[in-house]
């Protein structure tokens, strides 16, 4: 296999799908308002745990208010990012991975799956932040990874021997063994505690929640689609 059968999406924004493009739009534009009013931003549309909660908190960046949680931040959390290397890498794998996929599935299905990843691994991390807070360790998570790691899951079963190239270390693997890798290096973070204020069960539960939608798509779940979906 040399190089130039790595795969490659496309470099031009002009011809990105359209759910992609207004991804990445507006998740660049969110990461600018944050710049202004990051405190209202978070605080209102972070995802924070269940609970009642002091209105101050003592975090790294210093006294914080803490915000209540609301439905909406399931959605909205997705958005929000803590750093510029925090969205330029899921932006990056946004564009890497999904491109493809939404030009494969279509516009529609591939909305409906990144928000289904992103609502699952927003569920599953207000289930592990819960129980953090009921600890005294309160904090909101941020961040469009659930969706992301949704979306290499799907790139991992539609194109399984498929080469990436990686970066770090650069060398090209088979989206099958990069996406049990990753799964499974991430599940251990998760569980060693490794990497602290990362959401490693977050991205696990959109690795979930996609794996589950795909299997009901393809019919291979109890419930069956009314069509169903083959690749």
């Amino acid at each position: 296999m040399s190089y130039q059968d790595a795969y490659r999406p496309p470099t031009q924004f002009s011809v990105f799908p359209p759910v992609i493009k207004n991804l990445l739009i507006i998740n660049v534009l969110v990461f600018v308002a944050q710049f202004l009013n990051d405190a209202f931003l978070t605080q209102y549309f972070a995802l924070w745990p269940l609970g009642n909660f002091p209105d101050i908190i003592q975090s790294v960046f210093g006294a914080r208010r803490v915000g209540d949680f609301w439905p909406w931040q399931l959605i909205t959390y997705s958005f929000l990012h803590g750093g510029f290397g925090h969205i330029f890498f899921n932006m990056f794998a946004l564009w890497m991975f999904g491109v493809q996929i939404e030009n494969t599935w279509g516009t529609r299905r591939f909305a409906v799956f990144y928000f289904i990843c992103v609502i699952g691994a927003g569920l599953t991390q207000l289930v592990v932040a819960t129980i953090a807070a009921q600890n005294g360790q309160i904090y909101p998570t941020v961040g469009a990874s659930g969706g992301v790691f949704g979306i290499l899951l799907a790139f991992g079963m539609m194109f399984p021997d498929r080469y990436i190239f990686l970066l770090f270390p650069p060398i090209p693997i088979k989206a099958k063994w990069f996406v049990i890798g990753y799964g499974a290096l991430e599940l251990w973070a998760g569980i060693s505690g490794t990497s602290s204020g990362v959401a490693h069960f977050a991205h696990l539960g959109g690795m979930v929640f996609g794996f589950l939608l795909i299997q009901y798509w393809r019919g291979k779940l109890p419930v069956q689609p009314e069509r169903t979906m083959y690749w």
